[in-house]
């Protein structure tokens, strides 16, 4: 599905190039957070417009900086809002590759629905076609879709089925999906959820059609290199991990020891960053946070 020059070299950077994904991602619900921990509190805004601006301030100020270059970073994973806009007089997609060379993935879905049955299937994702057809006149490589599951059952098995699903609706556009079942870091049975997970995944993947790749996004899980079978699987073109709500020392700890699994984290990328910090100080800030994350991927 590689037409241009432009995918096959991302395809080819997202599969073997060194680095990590940074999780650019917040959409509504979770962008207050994001924003009071970069100290911006919500008496600054009074609607979405005004928060996204400054959540895309935010993250302008971090593509930006010199510390953010396709050295370190394999991919950005982008809000639909962030795609839309500009940086520095460019589409933000066309500004990561062309400028940093840092390979641009959007985030299709809607959030998650009710729990049921130990997980949260993704809800209806209404505007679909569009969205993707927007990506790829955009430019956009590929795309993020997040469940959770919380509990190992007959919840876990509809979110990894629904997940495909859609993967596949994705694929048939070129894009290539990354697949995100999150295992919650406080499950009392994460272990055993995420053993059923594996064997899902490894299910799907082995049914995909003989030229389609997909990317996977999962829990840093609690044995040490259990998705060592994906990571080396012809059908995934890479295996990455998400911080979850662990530290970054935790995060990048355990990360290390899952070998050829790399980092997309989002919080644990933007700790410690905030609005008032200088221009110097925010890029040594975030120059630390990519070394430690880059390091730890490398493995």
């Amino acid at each position: 599905m590689m037409e241009t020059v432009t995918n096959a070299e991302q395809y080819e950077k997202m599969g073997k190039g060194a680095g990590f994904v940074a999780a650019l991602d917040q959409s509504g619900g979770s962008t207050p957070k994001a924003l009071s921990l970069y100290g911006i509190g919500e008496d600054e805004y009074s609607n979405d417009d005004q928060m996204f601006e400054l959540v895309h301030q935010m993250r302008a100020r971090i593509i930006i900086s010199p510390s953010f270059d396709g050295n370190r970073i394999l991919a950005a994973i982008l809000f639909e809002n962030t795609m839309d806009r500009e940086i520095e007089g460019r589409p933000t997609a066309d500004y990561l590759w062309n400028v940093k060379q840092v390979v641009p993935i959007l985030k299709v879905d809607k959030g998650l629905a009710d729990e049921a049955d130990g997980a949260n299937v993704m809800k209806p994702i209404s505007n679909l076609d569009d969205l993707l057809a927007r990506a790829v006149d955009k430019g956009i490589f590929g795309t993020k879709m997040r469940s959770f599951i919380t509990l190992p059952g007959t919840g876990l098995d509809v979110v990894v089925e629904q997940q495909f699903a859609i993967a596949g609706q994705i694929l048939a556009t070129g894009l290539i999906p990354i697949i995100e079942p999150e295992v919650d870091i406080h499950s009392p049975q994460k272990g055993q959820a995420e053993e059923r997970l594996k064997a899902g995944l490894l299910d799907g993947v082995n049914r995909l059609d003989g030229d389609q790749t997909v990317m996977l996004k999962v829990t840093l899980p609690d044995t040490d290199n259990l998705y060592r079978d994906l990571v080396e699987h012809p059908r995934v073109l890479r295996v990455l991990a998400l911080s979850g709500g662990y530290t970054r020392d935790e995060a990048c700890a355990r990360l290390a020891r899952n070998n050829g699994v790399v980092a997309s984290f989002s919080r644990a990328l933007t700790q410690g960053l905030t609005v008032q910090q200088s221009a110097a100080e925010f890029d040594a800030v975030l120059d630390k946070s990519i070394a430690e994350i880059a390091a730890a991927s490398a493995t």
